[in-house]
């Protein structure tokens, strides 16, 4: 991992959205975490986590009653949350940041082929002309998501999901933008073509010396494993962990509960849900959110949200000694 200045920075995120009445809901509070150039961060978590609300409030694509605090800086400057909207649109989305979206279809224009798409892309984000060039360079976009040439001339609604997935990594890739930013990319995908979208993906980060870099939002943990160089967990939109790859998936392991249960869920591991489920954004209980199903809870989990330490937040982290004057 690169010893450069981060690509992208992120202080103090936090995102509220504002509800009929006056309510605020929490989706994400007080994040953290940088990304290097040369790095893929995976943040995983289970659904309703705050993790496609965190990527959307790095875009500029929040809704109207959402408010944001905190700074999210691309490169030494930019501060992303606080940019407009002419900004992101011109200079940041697919320049600077390449999307893969989690609901691809939503962003393919229905009444154009992909090619057409891919082409318009290229000439836009990289300044290739003529009928040739940008016919050879969306071809090439496709290769590189493992799009078949012979589907590029039909529309988005010919396509399945998972075509229709690999099309919008084709577009992402097209730009070559220094950060990438993956929501969910191999939903929608068998095996083999989740594990060569990864590698694809990686081959991005690892492009041009290590220049870029990939924030990979993900439930497949399998995928994170694959190419990841640091895990962020999170949690009721809370960082709950955030840790080096190697040692998440390997020795020790996690220090979290929670991320030693999404590890644990794993057919391959113990195949063993986490047992319960997410609180609701609106009603987090008071102190760790986990409490309710982490089966090390105490009294002082209950009551007192534990502060980040050596890049997790419990009070009882696993693979400390259980104190014996803790049990309540």
């Amino acid at each position: 991992m690169s010893e450069r200045s981060p690509v992208l920075s992120v202080r103090g995120l936090s995102v509220r959205f504002m509800m009929p009445g006056g309510e605020a809901v929490a989706a994400v509070t007080d994040v953290h975490f940088d990304v290097a150039p040369g790095e893929c961060l995976a943040l995983v978590g289970e659904s309703g986590c705050g993790k496609s609300v965190l990527a959307s409030a790095l875009l500029g694509l929040l809704p109207a009653n959402a408010r944001t605090a905190g700074t999210a800086l691309l490169g030494d400057h930019l501060d992303l949350l606080h940019a407009d909207e002419r900004t992101l649109a011109r200079t940041v989305r697919g320049r600077r940041i390449g999307l893969v979206p989690q609901s691809p279809a939503a962003h393919l224009t229905p009444v154009r082929t992909v090619r057409s798409q891919l082409g318009e892309t290229v000439a836009e984000l990289t300044g290739v002309r003529g009928r040739a060039a940008l016919r050879a360079a969306a071809e090439a976009a496709a290769a590189r998501a493992a799009f078949p040439s012979d589907h590029l001339d039909r529309h988005p609604h010919e396509l399945s999901g998972g075509l229709a997935q690999r099309a919008a990594t084709a577009l992402a890739l097209a730009g070559d933008a220094p950060l990438l930013l993956a929501d969910e990319p191999t939903t929608g995908l068998d095996r083999d073509l989740v594990d060569r979208t990864a590698d694809e993906l990686r081959r991005h980060v690892d492009a041009d010396g290590g220049g870029h870099a990939l924030l990979m939002i993900t439930h497949d943990l399998n995928a994170a494993e694959r190419i990841a160089d640091r895990v962020a967990v999170m949690y009721a939109g809370r960082l709950v962990e955030l840790t080096d790859a190697n040692a998440f998936f390997g020795a020790p392991g996690p220090r979290h509960p929670y991320s030693r249960g999404l590890l644990a869920a794993l057919p391959e591991r113990a195949f063993t849900p986490v047992p319960g489920m997410p609180p609701e954004l609106g009603a987090l209980p008071e102190g760790c959110a986990f409490a309710p199903r982490c089966e090390r809870a105490t009294d002082i989990c209950r009551a007192v949200l534990p502060p980040p330490r050596e890049g997790f937040a419990c009070h009882h982290p696993a693979s400390v000694p259980w104190p014996e004057d803790a049990r309540a």
